[in-house]
């Protein structure tokens, strides 16, 4: 099938259109045609009648036409939707755009390489509905490999619960899970549309701002690790040379401004906000921003230009270990970073 008829075209598979549903399931994908159909199956095996849409972001290859193979004659209990983008949106994007198109006012994220464990959707509502107040709730993963084998179980999860002076006090790098994540709608729908390219830092910070967030302790999911990872690109660790330190501290510091340009945003767009969360708000969105600035001062060759990023860092709870490991490479060679 053509991009042009894969856009113009929703297919849609078993229960019917009027079918109220809990749950959406967003299975996402991008260039997955590999293991999209274990993706949509582990979805198929949930317990709980969900819409899921499929939704692939303008890859060209055939992962949709995989799915309709497998889903023709379907007559289970969740309905499927078959779509694509009509242009490449990025993940951000893409989930801006799905959550637009879902019905049901809790969102399951779903990546077209992981697969979801019996009784994740289940497991997830629940922990919603126990806590009124969670905005969002992820759990820990099992990693597997690219070919589906358990590298770590139970890995990658949080605290139970997280609000905003937990978030201060862990500093920029605390973030639930993106690909483990049920949110709330309204996260999406009512707030202002996500920029950026990683999505888990700014969603668990609005539903901080806003609620709180939650994680649960079992491992729900398997997370495929692999070279097409967002997250492992952005923090691409596999060269020494400067080029490639100087590329990843460049990547990770405008996601880092991102992230805070989000959470100022949302900030401005409830001005009903109680005041203190505000403040809070803010102050997380200040902590990102300076994580950046340390990031940034750091590729500059006179280093005298790093000292007051660093001392400000040294004077923010949450970034005070990272700002003193750096403050030591002050005293390291230059031809440490691959540089002379």
């Amino acid at each position: 099938m053509s991009a042009e008829a894969r856009v113009a075209v929703e297919r849609v598979f078993g229960a019917p259109v009027a079918s109220p549903f809990r749950a959406t399931v967003l299975v996402i994908a991008y260039r997955m045609a590999g293991t999209i159909l274990a993706a949509l199956e582990s979805v198929l095996a949930q317990d709980l009648p969900c819409e899921v849409i499929v939704s692939d972001d303008c890859s060209g290859d055939d992962a949709l036409d995989r799915c309709a193979a497998r889903l023709a004659g379907y007559v289970g209990p969740h309905r499927v939707r078959l779509r694509s983008t009509a242009e490449n949106r990025g993940l951000c994007g893409h989930l801006v755009e799905l959550a637009a198109l879902a019905t049901a006012p809790i969102l399951v994220f779903q990546a077209g390489d992981d697969a979801s464990l019996p009784g994740r959707v289940s497991a997830l509502l629940a922990e919603l509905d126990a806590h009124p107040e969670a905005m969002l709730v992820g759990s820990s993963v099992d990693d597997v490999d690219a070919q589906g084998r358990r590298l770590v179980a139970a890995t990658r999860g949080q605290p139970r619960r997280m609000a905003q002076r937990d978030f201060l006090r862990a500093g920029s790098m605390c973030t639930v899970l993106g690909a483990s994540m049920a949110v709330r709608r309204t996260l999406l729908v009512d707030l202002p549309p996500l920029v950026g390219k990683v999505e888990d830092n700014m969603l668990s910070l609005r539903a901080a701002l806003v609620g709180e967030c939650r994680c649960l302790p079992e491992a729900l999911l398997r997370y495929r690790r692999h070279d097409a990872n967002l997250g492992d690109w952005v923090f691409d660790r596999s060269g020494k040379d400067y080029a490639t330190w100087e590329r990843r501290q460049r990547r990770v510091a405008a996601m880092y401004d991102e992230i805070a340009a989000d959470q100022e945003r949302c900030v401005a767009a409830l001005p009903g906000l109680d005041p203190e969360r505000r403040r809070l708000g803010l102050a997380l969105a200040l902590l990102y921003r300076r994580e950046a600035a340390m990031r940034h001062a750091m590729l500059s060759p006179r280093r005298r230009d790093w000292l007051r990023p660093l001392w400000v860092g040294l004077n923010t709870p949450g970034l005070r270990r990272k700002a003193a490991e750096r403050a030591l490479k002050l005293l390291l060679p230059r031809r440490w970073f691959g540089r002379r």
